[in-house]
């Protein structure tokens, strides 16, 4: 399936909510905006890499989970 850089940035700043609502730290972790800020910079291929997928969890997968 195809995706676009915006539905991958999407997805990765639901996933970084979902991790972060409990356990977020002011000094250290970037907002939700600030973080979403950070990955329209990265490159299409960069996002994929923020991912972290592979062989034991794909990127479809990453999808359907965040999307």
């Amino acid at each position: 399936m195809n995706y676009t850089k915006q539905q991958i940035i999407d997805a990765l700043v639901a996933e970084y909510d979902y991790l972060c609502h409990d356990d977020f730290d002011p000094d250290v972790d970037p907002t939700t905006e600030e973080y979403r800020e950070m990955l329209e910079e990265m490159s299409f291929g960069e996002l994929i890499i923020e991912t972290g997928t592979g062989e034991g969890y794909t990127f479809d997968e990453f999808m359907d989970n965040w999307s």
